[in-house]
């Protein structure tokens, strides 16, 4: 068939199907008005003619409606192909039943039409199923080049924008460090010798640039996830969250916060990111508890093969509307003055998740408290991985 396949498209599929199908009308045509036997009746001239016409008909019709029909063209040669194969099959039966000992047939012309006309018709039916399922997997294998393509665009697009941002953000630190170092020279030398409002515009000024430069660490930060991530190892979670909890000794100690934990899992990751990943979700939680000392929960889930990681607060809250922005670069939902930050740790959070395959979701209401969820993958060493510890309090 594939012989076949690359030269029956020069005639087209579809004219050899319709030419099948024309000779069979004109060789019932030729039946009718050439009787080969003067025995035969005209009623059975008639009914001969119409199983060979019939045929042609059937062939005649079913190449015209090709087109309309979900078959790719280039598949239309295999149906024709398949006709083929039917007349050639139905004359090699003939041809040993002619050769079998005892009365042959007898009227081979006649015989020849008919059974050849009827096997035809099933070649184009097998044909049109097979046709059919070609079409399918030329179409899937279309769709799949297409999505692959699609997909290799943007791991380009995104390769360019993170160098992008990484350049933008490594080549600002040069000229924010020399306009932070001269604001802080002129504080130094001149500071005694401003006015009020002089002294209270160059606060602004340092102020602004400390911003900067803390959001450029936080750009360059991000566009390094991908890029400059360590390769992915067990990891015991319950040691990094002892680790961030460290850290953040004195926030928690200031806000009086306590963080209640179960024994987390080992999952497969880059420590140095999932330690970020905590350090920012606890962070937040401290920071947005509002008038009541915060009170954290971080629990685990297994799911399949991945772990779902929780982080239960009792803080403000997040207006429903609000939850997607949370996680885009830059996007504040309060002022400076109402809380700190860069707008980038809960874009980094998910960026981190995302690269260990994972999904990141907050669910929260006004006033009600936030959790944030978010899945890892589970070491490979297998079990349930998690130490014997749980219930640990930390105030």
């Amino acid at each position: 068939m594939r012989l076949w396949d690359r030269y029956v498209p020069v005639v087209g599929g579809k004219r050899v199907i319709m030419a099948l199908g024309g000779l069979y009308l004109a060789l019932a045509a030729g039946w009718v008005f050439t009787r080969t036997s003067p025995e035969l009746s005209v009623l059975s001239v008639l009914i001969v003619s119409s199983f060979i016409g019939g045929s042609g008909v059937v062939l005649l019709v079913g190449g015209y409606r090709l087109p309309y029909t979900d078959i790719h063209p280039r598949f239309y040669p295999t149906i024709a192909g398949w006709c083929f194969v039917g007349v050639g099959v139905m004359l090699a039966i003939l041809a040993l039943y002619n050769l079998q000992p005892g009365p042959g047939l007898s009227s081979p012309v006649r015989s020849i039409s008919i059974l050849t006309g009827f096997s035809c018709v099933a070649g184009y039916g097998v044909g049109t199923y097979n046709a059919q399922a070609e079409t399918h997997a030329y179409r899937l294998e279309r769709q799949n080049q297409l999505l692959e393509r699609t997909q290799t665009q943007l791991e380009e697009s995104n390769e360019r924008l993170e160098q992008f941002a990484y350049a933008a953000s490594h080549d600002l630190q040069e000229p924010l460090r020399m306009v932070s170092s001269y604001l802080e020279l002129i504080d130094r030398r001149y500071g005694d010798e401003l006015d009020e409002e002089g002294e209270e515009f160059l606060e602004y000024a340092i102020d602004g640039s400390e911003r900067m430069k803390e959001m450029i660490e936080g750009l360059l930060e991000y566009s390094r996830v991908d890029t400059q991530g360590e390769p992915f190892e067990p990891v015991d979670l319950d040691a990094v969250l002892a680790s961030v909890r460290k850290d953040l000794e004195l926030q928690i100690d200031e806000n009086d916060a306590t963080i209640q934990t179960e024994a987390l899992p080992r999952v497969e990751g880059d420590v140095r990111q999932l330690r970020r990943l905590f350090q920012n979700l606890l962070s937040n939680a401290i920071e947005y508890s509002g008038d009541e000392p915060p009170r954290i929960v971080v629990s685990a889930e297994r799911d399949a093969e991945e772990w779902t990681i929780s982080v239960r607060d009792n803080g403000i809250g997040i207006d429903p509307a609000e939850q997607d922005r949370i996680f885009e670069v830059f996007q504040r939902l309060h002022t400076r003055e109402e809380h700190s930050g860069t707008g980038i740790g809960l874009a980094l959070c998910k960026r981190i998740v995302e690269r260990h395959d994972g999904e990141i979701r907050v669910d929260s209401s006004p006033g009600e408290g936030t959790t944030f969820a978010f899945s890892l993958p589970a070491a490979t060493d297998g079990g349930d991985n998690r130490s014997a510890r749980s219930n640990s309090v930390s105030t």
